[in-house]
């Protein structure tokens, strides 16, 4: 067989074996995205550890997945026992207003200019219809629970994924420096001199992401608890890392307080519940339009509007991993053409004359 035959023989043994690998690894890929994102973020602490330990990388991945398995799963664990806790209360509160109706309209709602009478009448009614409402809404209650079923599952996939991650991020964190080498040589076979640029403008802008992201979720989530915690909402630290998560997907904190203040308004603390709409508008709400551009954007020298519309974009296109993936990719595709833009031509450079396709000599006298 010619030389040429037997190179590309191998070359499609290669691809048929890469994609064979990659079959294997996609039922695996999210838990590997996220703990990659753990690993990385965590990197510095990492370094740090492993020099404090005298080179034991074992001994520093061990205490550093530790470390993520009390912040991360220790909490969703409180979230679970609490969130029974609540849904009961929500069943309770269901049969009551089903049983006894709605409690009397507040005088405050009637002192409303304009709307105050309309409001009142609307309570009545609603009041005097809930039977029924009830009666209507009995189809759909099987739809809902089917719903939640089909949510809990899916919770559930999604709490056997976050082991995983926990246990591979281990691995991330002892075999990282040899998993560095192996990409950046693997770099530097595909795209030569420019890998170590590439390599760092990646880690880079993960890195800033994710500083933008969690910090503003962290930053968010203590902001709501203290919030909650003034205005005696109860299970304050739940909604606080309710508040957290939902932080970060696009507009989920308001998921958190909003709910919370509508309760307040129902036990009647009017006060308090304007405070927590303030607070949650203009204060939780409002730190991520200051907080997110400034970690995102800062020590970096790319357009703050691409890294955001990556993050948007990102996550509209791949779930919640392009939240990562997203800026990540606008950000190399922006160097790419930038770095080809100002790349010499093949003109550029050269005398006058030599542009023309003439002798600078002959140039000159013309």
């Amino acid at each position: 067989m010619p030389p040429n035959n037997d190179r590309l023989l191998v070359l499609f043994l290669l691809v048929g074996l890469l994609g064979a690998c990659l079959w294997v690894l996609l039922p695996f890929a999210s838990a590997l995205f996220w703990a990659a994102v753990l690993a990385f973020a965590s990197w510095p602490l990492m370094r740090l550890l492993t020099v404090r330990l005298k080179g034991r990388e074992s001994v520093a991945a061990s205490l550093l997945t530790a470390g993520w398995v009390i912040l991360v799963a220790v909490p969703l664990l409180l979230f679970g026992f609490n969130l029974v806790g609540y849904v009961r209360e929500l069943t309770e509160l269901i049969n009551t207003l089903r049983l006894e109706g709605l409690p009397p309209p507040p005088d405050w709602l009637a002192g409303l200019p304009v709307v105050g009478d309309e409001l009142v009448a609307l309570w009545r009614a609603l009041d005097q219809q809930g039977l029924a409402l009830f009666a209507t809404l009995k189809p759909y209650l099987g739809q809902v629970g089917n719903w939640l079923l089909a949510r809990s599952a899916s919770i559930g996939s999604g709490m056997l994924e976050l082991v995983l991650s926990l246990v591979l991020v281990f691995f991330f964190y002892r075999d990282g420096p040899r998993l560095e080498r192996f990409v950046q040589s693997l770099l530097e076979r595909l795209i030569g001199e420019r890998a170590e640029h590439y390599r760092k403008l990646v880690a880079a802008t993960v890195q800033r992401v994710v500083n933008g992201v969690i910090g503003t979720a962290a930053a968010q989530g203590l902001l709501a608890l203290i919030g909650f915690w003034i205005a005696g909402v109860p299970g304050a630290m739940l909604l606080g890392l309710l508040t957290f998560a939902l932080s970060l997907i696009p507009m989920g904190p308001p998921l958190a307080w909003m709910p919370a203040t509508a309760w307040l308004v129902w036990q009647g603390d009017y006060g308090y519940a304007i405070f927590l709409g303030i607070w949650g508008m203009f204060v939780i709400s409002g730190v991520d339009n200051v907080l997110k551009p400034y970690l995102i954007s800062r020590g970096g020298n790319l357009p703050l509007v691409v890294v955001l519309l990556g993050v948007f974009g990102g996550i509209y296109a791949f779930g919640f991993m392009g939240l990562f993936l997203g800026p990540t990719l606008l950000a190399v595709a922006y160097s790419l053409l930038s770095d080809w833009v100002n790349e010499p031509g093949p003109t550029q450079g050269l005398p006058e004359g030599d542009r023309r396709g003439r002798p600078a000599e002959q140039a000159e006298r013309e």
